[in-house]
């Protein structure tokens, strides 16, 4: 038997709360304005072209950190954190992708695409926090929950109409994600603000929630939800500083070839 850490105790009894409101919650439908999106501008042939291009900032962001994760030492790259790093800018790579397939022709089918790609973004972001706060299997085993979870919410709204499965998925992990902003650092693992993570994460829902008004504010110049991918590709930013400076560290201890 498998003896848990008392956070690791905490954590597992968050994360079956967390399932357990899931399930037994109320219905909650997906709002009927959910593919209203405000700017229907036409570009180069592509519809809705500013909430499609704007999905480059998620890819820029994931490349970046994929390429970076490839300078650490191979033995690095096997560490439980660099492994969910790995998992979380792969990620932001299908999010861009999946994102941009959904707002070219937006409609329920196309955004359990883009929450697919999401979710697998989450499972990277939310194991990484924990791995550095809590312990490296825990981490492990919260990445793996959301994996499974994740895609299971999306299927369950496309055949129930029920959002709250996914909504528990999204913003349970940022609750979580910011309580492991709370926990102090275990030694030698990724030195990430995820209290910034969380800020910045707020600001997108913000601008996502206002996309009409912003359209409208600035005079038809750009939208909230255009934004809103603009700038929650910025949560990677934190993440791909701290580990750039794990990079550098690799770099410097790694012995050389004679």
């Amino acid at each position: 038997m498998i003896k848990l850490e008392r956070l690791e105790a905490v954590l597992l009894a968050a994360l079956l709360g967390l399932l357990a409101l899931a399930i037994v919650g109320p219905n909650v439908p997906q709002p009927a304005y959910q593919h209203d999106f405000s700017d229907q501008r036409v570009w180069f042939g592509i519809p809705f072209a500013m909430d499609v291009l704007s999905n480059v900032a998620f890819l820029a962001w994931g490349l970046a950190g994929v390429i970076c994760l490839t300078a650490l030492s191979r033995r690095a790259r096997l560490n439980a954190e660099h492994l969910l790093a790995g998992l979380f800018f792969s990620g932001l790579v299908l999010t861009a992708g999946a994102s941009a397939w959904y707002h070219i022709e937006p409609n329920d089918p196309g955004l359990g695409i883009d929450r697919l790609g999401m979710a697998i973004a989450f499972a990277g972001l939310l194991g990484m926090a924990v791995a550095g706060r809590i312990s490296h299997r825990a981490g492990v085993a919260t990445a793996a929950a959301l994996l499974l979870v994740g895609p299971l919410s999306v299927w369950f709204w496309l055949i129930s109409g029920n959002v709250l499965p996914w909504g528990v998925v999204q913003f349970g992990g940022m609750v979580l994600a910011l309580w492991m902003a709370w926990i102090k650092p275990k030694e030698g693992s990724l030195n990430v603000p995820w209290a910034v993570v969380i800020a910045v994460y707020f600001v997108a829902k913000v601008l996502e929630a206002a996309d009409h008004q912003i359209y409208e504010l600035t005079s038809g110049l750009v939208s909230g939800h255009t934004l809103k991918h603009l700038v929650a590709s910025l949560a990677a930013w934190p993440v791909f500083t701290a580990l750039r400076a794990a990079a550098l560290a690799s770099a410097i201890t790694r012995p050389s070839r004679s």
